[in-house]
């Protein structure tokens, strides 16, 4: 009965166009009134608590480093990086977005910033060369969703602070999978790339790769300093994040000195109102998540899924499939705050490992990021390379396939994950 109110109320209040976070408060308000408990300041008192949390500090300030990484100049010296070293093959620019992803994702923690600070930059440049626009557009979003996967990942903090899971594990277990993304990437773009007639520029010799690599050295030591930071203990996921803002403070204003005093109001703005989106629906989930418990809704879904508790694998698979529907529907920050309650626990009594069910949702509902009807990376590519979704969803599907093979893998396969973890930690 509980599961029932809240999704009928969540639901109905997000099909009539209600944002998110107040469709999230009027399933709080529908579970109270149902158990005959309705308190105003129950709701406030929540709301603020799911605010006041130490962890979700990160989120800021890693959205801050993001924005400050792009006003410096260190997106464009990662692409004339992977361009000196890939620019030369077949299908060299495509090879160029994934790198370029791959290493700009220890950089940012967001796919929507990666894929416009990326895409921005290449979509044009392949789109001059020749390449498909749609496939283009198509690779560099599939990249983009890379980024939460791979630390630091926005995401994974949403995860590690609802589901009280370790950040730092979720981060180490992130970076193999988010490799066998690239990877995957890159083995699609092959068979493409073999279509593309374009003229080849010249291999880049071993002092222009070098030179550029000195110049890009800095923007590299990023994520070296933030994992191995944190691998360390020297700090943790929160702090890391105030680190990559100052770090990236230094590297703009001082080294590159492509930053100015005068970017940083637009910066800072830009950088407040995203977090301010999240941290109100992160505020708003976590009254929910308590209205979750109070209504008893985990031990609801435990009692339907009770049949395959027993066979944690196929309760996996049951599980994926029911993320990838949500996905379609619903951004991947929220649907973490309200489903992570409620599946943790099942999870937590079938045996799985928490760590890594929190690494194969967070690919699960970033997967979601670039399908229709609610891709939000769908709709940065739309907005960058001026195309209809219908046209993008056509040059995506190979790389949104492969992507899907890969979290197959990891579900079929666990040790590509948890081996990895026992290395990193």
């Amino acid at each position: 009965m509980a599961l029932g109110v809240f999704l009928v109320s969540l639901f109905g209040a997000l099909s009539l166009g209600v944002p998110i976070a107040f469709s999230l408060m009027i399933s709080a308000v529908a579970l109270m009134v149902m158990l005959g408990s309705f308190d105003s300041q129950i709701i406030a008192q929540n709301l603020i608590n799911g605010a006041n949390n130490f962890a979700l500090m990160a989120i800021p300030f890693f959205i801050l480093a993001g924005e400050l990484m792009n006003a410096g100049g260190i997106s464009k010296r990662v692409v004339a990086f992977a361009m000196s070293l890939v620019g030369h093959i077949r299908g060299g620019l495509g090879y160029v977005a994934i790198i370029a992803s791959v290493l700009f994702a220890g950089l940012s923690g967001s796919a929507v910033a990666d894929t416009a600070a990326l895409g921005a930059i290449l979509i044009p440049m392949m789109i001059t060369k020749g390449y498909d626009k749609a496939q283009s557009t198509g690779l560099i979003a599939a990249a983009g969703i890379i980024a939460p996967v791979i630390p630091p990942s926005i995401p994974m903090i949403i995860f590690g602070v609802v589901s009280g899971v370790s950040i730092t594990k979720l981060f180490m277990g992130g970076i193999v999978p988010g490799l066998f993304m690239g990877l995957g990437l890159a083995i699609v773009w092959t068979f493409i790339a073999r279509k593309d007639k374009s003229e080849l520029p010249p291999r880049k010799s071993v002092r222009e790769i070098l030179r550029l690599a000195k110049d890009t050295i800095w923007a590299l030591l990023l994520p070296v300093i933030i994992i191995g930071g944190i691998r360390g203990g020297i700090f943790t996921p929160t702090e890391a994040s105030v680190v990559a803002v100052f770090y990236a403070i230094l590297v703009g204003l001082f080294l590159y000195r492509e930053l100015k005093l005068a970017d940083f109001y637009e910066v800072l703005v830009t950088a407040a109102k995203t977090t301010s989106v999240v941290m109100l629906v992160a505020a708003a989930a976590m009254v929910s998540a308590w209205l979750i418990t109070v209504a008893q809704v985990p031990a609801d879904m435990a009692n339907l899924l009770g049949p395959l508790i027993e066979q944690p694998k196929l309760l996996l698979i049951l599980i994926m499939v029911l993320l990838l529907a949500i996905g379609l529907v619903m951004d991947s920050t929220p649907a973490i705050l309200i489903f992570t309650p409620v599946l943790m626990p099942i999870v937590k009594l079938a045996g799985i490992d928490p760590v890594y069910f929190g690494i194969l949702m967070v690919i699960n509902l970033c997967i979601g990021l670039i399908t229709p009807p609610v891709g939000t990376v769908l709709y940065v590519g739309c907005g960058i390379s001026k195309i209809d979704i219908i046209t993008l969803v056509k040059g995506i599907w190979p790389f949104l396939l492969i992507h899907l093979v890969i979290l197959i893998l990891l579900v079929l396969f666990p040790s590509l994950v948890l081996v990895p973890i026992e290395w990193f930690t």
